[in-house]
């Protein structure tokens, strides 16, 4: 009886020393308490937000494109007038977060227009008296523009700016033909009116026109494609004739751009 009884607590001290060893480096698994753990934790459709990876970088562009500039007037001592032309450059772009950037950059353009401003006096001898204008303009422009990118599909992605531009005139020349009773033509030369071709840009005209731009696009890959419009804000008339002659340029263009970086 004895020996049965001190087989039991010899079985029951070797349990107990068992259970005081047993491995701690186990990994001990919590289970969530219902009554306090957020409900997205155990909602199967839950998405971990990846935080967006924004890539600083510049990236450079050679552009070419079509222009049209719009010399708006408010009398007729200037015709309204429009030309046409081309303009080539180059733009760099400063990437920055949330798909902006800012752009700057120098294009050369050269555009040209012709139009009539008619001119007549009591007793004149001619039915219709004018001047022809034929304008060759030569200008460098520096936007600096804030742009806004999105992605559309794969390497696609849709594009707008806005933001001032310097333009800087270089020269204007102005090739007049006239057609003008001889006492039509003392008169107007009387006003300060031009009757020979000469350089606007150089005698009448101020060089530096401020504008602001806005305009859009689309960009594949490495190519884009933009069109804006940039209003002209300053008065560029210098010498004037009468005190309420003005003259503003505006101007829209389009252009295709590709990047070389």
């Amino acid at each position: 009886m004895k020996r049965r009884s001190l087989i039991v607590i010899l079985s029951l001290l070797v349990a107990a020393a068992s259970f005081a060893q047993k491995d701690k480096s186990a990994p001990t698994i919590k289970t969530p308490d219902l009554q306090t753990t957020e409900g997205a934790f155990f909602d199967p459709t839950r998405r971990v937000k990846e935080k967006p990876v924004y890539n600083f970088g510049v990236e450079w562009r050679i552009e070419v494109g079509y222009v049209q500039n719009n010399q708006r007037t408010r009398n007729k001592t200037y015709p309204d007038t429009y030309l046409h032309g081309g303009r080539i450059g180059f733009a760099v772009d400063f990437l920055l977060p949330y798909h902006f950037s800012l752009q700057t950059g120098v294009h050369y353009s050269l555009a040209a227009g012709r139009t009539t401003q008619h001119w007549a006096i009591a007793g004149s001898t001619y039915q219709e008296e004018y001047q022809r204008h034929d304008l060759l303009e030569h200008n460098l422009m520096i936007p600096v523009r804030a742009y806004y990118t999105q992605k559309l599909v794969k390497s696609f992605r849709m594009l707008f700016y806005a933001g001032p531009q310097l333009q800087i005139g270089l020269a204007q020349r102005d090739k007049i033909k006239n057609n003008l009773d001889a006492e039509t033509q003392t008169w107007i030369e009387s006003l300060g009116v031009r009757t020979e071709t000469y350089d606007r840009d150089k005698e009448v005209l101020h060089r530096v026109n401020i504008q602001l731009g806005v305009g859009g696009g689309f960009e594949y890959d490495r190519y884009r494609l933009t069109a804006g419009y940039d209003f002209g804000l300053n008065n560029l008339v210098r010498n004037k004739q009468i005190d309420t002659q003005h003259m503003w340029e505006w101007g829209w263009h389009v252009t295709f751009g590709v990047r070389v970086n």
